[in-house]
């Protein structure tokens, strides 16, 4: 299961992200109690969190997690 973030425009549904859906792919429709600004317009979520991304470190996010576990648990 895929969750995406998306809104209805008052006509239709529109995704914030590119959304992998396939014709007739059953989709579940949550509604939240939640609204967009409106008169901010509305952004897309993708690259929201860029400002603090470390360029340096990217050659290392494919171990990260594994990285993170041996040092909690003190496995070597």
């Amino acid at each position: 299961m895929t969750t995406i973030a998306a809104y209805f425009d008052g006509h239709s549904v529109q995704t914030l992200e590119d959304a992998p859906l396939k014709r007739n792919q059953r989709l579940l429709i949550t509604v939240l109690d939640e609204f967009l600004d409106t008169e901010a317009g509305v952004k897309a979520l993708r690259g929201g969190l860029s400002k603090y991304a470390n360029p340096e470190l990217r050659s290392q996010e494919s171990s990260a997690w594994a990285s993170a576990v041996e040092e909690k648990h003190a496995i070597r």
